[in-house]
Order: structure tokens, then sequence, then C-alpha cells
């Protein structure tokens, strides 16, 4: 069986325990646990599906898997079984085909295999976001809190980063690097932008950084769970869930994320800081959220106008980017962003 890059490092996760406690892809009791109720069969939440599809059905107890024309796992099948038609919708909270993550969801075969993995190939896990090493780099630390983003860093993120520091020790930036939608910045983007950050503005402080593979869902609040468990996996302490973490367009409530990770936080094994959207106040002249200031007249640090003005080649107000940020994105020029 033929498997693409995704489900190739879908299966790296799953080895090297940034997906515990899978070890596996879900067979059927753990596939509509999740959907249903998200938790695994066992009871620990669990809010992602991770599952290998197939176009049809399969007899085999075991089956190989290839990549690049190379043997690279074995599945010892558990079960195999298919999906139903509304568990997209359970999902992603819609069916709209405009939803990134359900247009790729669509495009997956409907009978799903479920077993546990046998990774030949151990050279795989080398480069590969790895729980043992992350929680060596850890160790100095009695507390870490971890910063999810697809996205080149703005001001509103380093006001997250500075105010996390104040709870914990230390700060993981981990931007998710796998998959993402056309028009979202690069991989190059968004090292080079952190690296920028982090060199200018973060010296001698307790900041590790490093990237995750893994493809972007786009599930909103389920999904930023899911984020959260990772780094729970990786070593962290503490994690990060912001304004609409996870989330694409106009899907999912601006602080729906974070009312889930109230109902599930008493069951996960990190603790959830759930801050609000900060934004430029040109009274207080600062970055500062709404639990700190009660002006009208501010000045929301929006994404969209940022990638428009740094696409054209302009640098950004410092309120909304710092310029050493913007000079590494706008000099990518074409290899700023994602492309089809």
């Amino acid at each position: 069986m033929i498997i693409n890059s995704e489900t190739l490092q879908d299966l790296i996760n799953i080895s090297v325990g940034l997906f515990a406690p899978l070890d596996g892809f879900m067979d059927s009791k753990d596939y509509r646990s999740v959907v249903d109720d998200l938790r695994l069969a066992n009871g620990t939440v669990w809010t992602i599906p991770i599952t290998l599809d197939s176009k049809e059905m399969i007899f085999d107890d075991e089956i190989f898997l290839k990549y690049n024309n190379q043997i690279v796992v074995k599945v010892e099948v558990e079960d195999v079984y298919k999906i139903k038609d509304d568990d997209i919708k359970k999902i992603y909270g819609t069916e709209d085909l405009n939803h990134p993550g359900v247009k790729k969801e669509l495009n997956r075969g409907k009978y799903r295999i479920g077993g546990k993995i046998i990774l030949f190939d151990q050279n795989l896990k080398e480069n590969s976001l790895n729980p043992l090493k992350t929680k060596k780099l850890f160790k100095n630390y009695k507390t870490i809190v971890g910063f999810q983003t697809r996205n080149i860093p703005h001001r509103a993120h380093e006001y997250l980063h500075r105010l996390a520091l104040e709870f914990c020790d230390a700060l993981f930036i981990n931007p998710l690097v796998g998959w993402k939608k056309q028009g979202d910045f690069s991989e190059l983007a968004v090292e080079n932008g952190y690296r920028a950050l982090i060199d200018n503005y973060y010296t001698n402080l307790n900041v590790v950084f490093d990237t995750l593979k893994t493809p972007m869902r786009y599930a909103g609040p389920k999904e930023a769970i899911f984020h959260a468990i990772i780094r729970k996996n990786l070593g962290c302490t503490h994690f990060i869930i912001g304004r609409d973490h996870a989330g694409v367009g106009e899907y999912y409530g601006k602080y729906e994320a974070q009312e889930l990770a109230k109902k599930l936080q008493n069951d996960l094994d990190i603790k959830l800081l759930l801050f609000k959207e900060p934004f430029f106040c040109p009274k207080c002249n600062q970055i500062v959220s709404e639990n700190c200031c009660g002006h009208s007249d501010i000045n929301r640090i929006s994404g969209t106008k940022i990638r428009d003005m740094l696409s054209s080649g302009k640098i950004p107000p410092k309120e909304f980017i710092r310029d050493e940020v913007a000079k590494e994105i706008i000099q990518l020029k074409d290899d700023m962003f994602i492309k089809e």
C-alpha cells in the first residue's frame, strides 16, 4: 500500500511518542469514541482521529506501507471499518467544502485500517521532533509553556510569549510546519521570522525553539486540545490557548477553543493558559488585552493586513510586527507563502 508524506509523518509521530498513548492507527472503537466523545475507548482525552485510510476494504492480517518505493512500516491489522457520513461534521463542526480540513478529509478513502505499527527505517526518526530529546532540553526547568502557531510572529504573539514567561520558567516556541493550506506562510517564512524575533528580542531568556511536523487540520477547538496533548508529550507543563486557536475563516467562535479547554482541563495532564486577544491601544501606547484596557479606540493586530503588506514588500507598522521580522519575511519574495 502506497502512502503520502502526511501519513508517513503520522507514522513517525506515533513511533517517537509524539502521539502517545497511541501505538498505531486508531481501531474502530477508539475512532468512534474520539469522534463521538472526544476520548479514546479507555477514557483518555483525545480529540482528533489519527487513522490510515483506504479506498477499499482489505482482509489481510498485516499490511506493508510503502513510501518512495520503499517499505517503511508494517501494520498489524486489528480491524477495518467504514466511517460514517456525518463524522466530518462532528470533527470539524461543518461540512462546508471551503473549509480546508473538510476538503482534505473528503479526498481520503472511506475505509480505515486500525492496528499497531512497526517502523522499519529507524533513520526516519532522526530529524523528527522527539519527546526524549525535548525532555532533556527541558530538564533544568520546573515549568515550561508551549506555544503553537502556524504563522510568522507578530506583536500579539510576542505579548503572549512574555505574559506566559511571567507564569513559567521557560517558553517552548513550537510552530507547526506540516501541511497547510495554500496562502499560509511557508515553513521558511515562519522559521526565519521566529529566528529574527528570538535573536533580537529574546536573548538571554529561557526560550527554546523547534518546529512541529504534523498536518494542520484547521479543526478549531478540537485541534487546540490535540495541540496541547502533543506539547504535554514533549514535556511541557503548560500550554497557551488564545483567540480562535487552530481556526480558519469564521467557522469557530472567538473563544470556543477556550470553552472546550475549560471542560476538559481536569482530565488533561497539562495546565492550559487561556489568554484574551492582544491588541494595540494608542491611548495606552502598548499591546494590551480587554482584561487590562477598556478603551474603545484600538488597533487590532490583523494577520490578514500583515500578510497583504508583506506580500507587497511593505513593512507593517511597528505596533503590528517587529521590523527585523518583517525584513526577514520580505526578502523571501516568492517563497513567502505556500503554493498549491
